[in-house]
């Protein structure tokens, strides 16, 4: 049995033993499989970023001020140091909203575990692929547990889970890879837990919205290098009632539930309960858009038929997505619900090419997303965390048709999980233009064969360059 750690919290010692015991041969072979999908997805949405205008201004800052060339920019040709490199890398799968989601902890959990891991690969080149894969699932399993303790009012108070919950889920990965004691995995974690932070007001335009992951894989990432050299961190993080993670952020002492932190770990996983998105907007607004696909094949119709749209849908859901559209940014375009649905009724799909920056204002989406109503449902707010994204929409045509379509989960989501072609395929197309030949298909390979590798490093190399 793990030494405790003085003074340290029950959650946080069980989460540190759980962190730094997790061996790849005690890991389910589905979950295994299912993380190897999911880092794949979280790669091909670094690399179409890297292009992005938000992306480029932060490589270039920050390339300014650090000559360092410790750690690998993913397809920028470029390398800068580890804290940098974790939350650029961060930063680049968050770029465009087509990364994974936890529904129920709220939390986009590659972009804060991946970076900060892969950095550590490249620092300690010893690292295999087995146990890269291990560590991974370490990550993705403590931070949607923190957002599970939280509840989906930690993000309708304002704060950003990517940037707060996220931490967790960063340190979680680096302690892991680095071999850390239980010990050094308790401090890690309060280290991670006081640098906690984001606003949730950056999603109306801000560009730095897309930084919220990067800072929170940065912060994981120094959490891990610190306490394996003694750094000393809070120990009772999430327990302690004055000044603690749950305390503070939920502005409580009782707004948060410390027994979903640790429950089930190592039995249930909830890495298979991450899903990956379709659409490239926020994952609040994709069982909305299924529900019009699924009305619009059963009778066709299109943006000049529609009277209005009303979309019933949870508390969280109409105070993240609901308000009146904008045109601030792309950033507030991907995360509004009007003007996603009104991209979909006029381009017939909401990915990439839907959103250049020609269109944050157009006329014709402004017109049609003024038709778009969003209106809390008591019944499904009452229905919790794991149905938060459940909506109730209505379609009400000029010629007098009604439809309605209710739906729980999107496509993508755990219970309607895409298969393996249709991950590699969303893969290519997102890196379509941005490899060369033959550099997407070896990151393909290496991903899904993993376990193979000798080094975790092997994989970064070919993440590195664009060429």
């Amino acid at each position: 049995m793990t030494a405790s750690t003085p003074g340290a919290g029950l959650h946080t010692q069980r989460i540190a033993d759980f962190i730094t015991g997790l061996r790849y041969q005690d890991i389910p072979g589905a979950v295994i499989e299912r993380v190897k999908l999911l880092m794949l997805d979280s790669f091909g949405c670094a690399l179409y970023g890297t292009t992005l205008p938000w992306s480029r201004i932060l490589i270039d800052t920050l390339s300014r001020t650090d000559s360092s060339d410790s750690c690998a920019i993913w397809g920028a040709d470029r390398r800068i140091s580890a804290p940098h490199a974790a939350l650029i890398n961060g930063s680049l799968v968050q770029s465009f909203e087509l990364d994974d989601v936890h529904r129920v902890g709220v939390l986009h959990v590659g972009a804060v575990t991946l970076p900060p891991l892969l950095a550590v690969a490249e620092l300690n080149p010893g690292l295999s692929g087995k146990d890269l894969l291990a560590s991974a699932v370490a990550g993705y399993e403590i931070g949607p547990r923190v957002g599970m303790c939280m509840g989906p009012e930690h993000i309708g108070q304002g704060w950003h889970s990517g940037a707060t919950v996220g931490v967790f889920s960063a340190v979680a990965g680096a302690a892991s890879a680095l071999r850390l004691t239980a010990e050094q995995a308790v401090h890690a974690i309060g280290i991670a837990g006081t640098q906690s932070s984001g606003l949730m007001a950056a999603q109306f335009g801000a560009m730095v919205k897309r930084m919220h992951a990067g800072r929170a894989a940065q912060s994981g990432l120094y959490g891990a290098l610190l306490a394996q050299c003694g750094y000393t961190g809070i120990v009772d993080v999430f327990e302690n009632p004055y000044g603690g993670f749950c305390s503070t952020f939920s502005r409580s002492a009782e707004r948060f539930n410390l027994e979903e932190l640790s429950k089930g770990l190592g039995e249930r996983y909830e890495t298979l309960r991450i899903a990956l998105k379709f659409y490239s907007c926020v994952g609040s607004n994709h069982t909305t858009l299924d529900a019009l696909r699924s009305m619009q094949q059963r009778r066709p119709f299109g943006p000049d038929d529609v009277v209005k749209i009303v979309v019933h849908g949870s508390q969280v859901t109409m105070d993240h997505v609901g308000w009146k559209y904008l045109p601030q940014g792309l950033t507030s375009a991907q995360l509004n619900l009007p003007y996603c649905i009104a991209t979909l009724l006029l381009d017939g799909d909401v990915f990439v090419e839907q959103f250049p920056e020609d269109k944050i204002a157009d006329p014709a989406r402004m017109h049609l997303a003024d038709k778009v109503e969003v209106m809390e449902d008591p019944a499904i707010t009452k229905r919790g965390a794991r149905y938060r994204h459940m909506v109730r929409v209505e379609a009400h045509l000029r010629d007098g048709t009604y439809m309605e379509e209710t739906v729980e989960a999107p496509w993508g989501s755990e219970d309607k999980f895409a298969s393996p072609q249709q991950i590699i395929d969303k893969f290519r197309k997102l890196t379509r233009g941005q490899l060369a030949e033959g550099r997407a298909e070896r990151i393909i390979d290496h991903v899904m064969h993993a376990e193979r590798l000798p080094s975790g490093a092997t994989l970064v190399r070919e993440l590195a360059s664009a060429r």
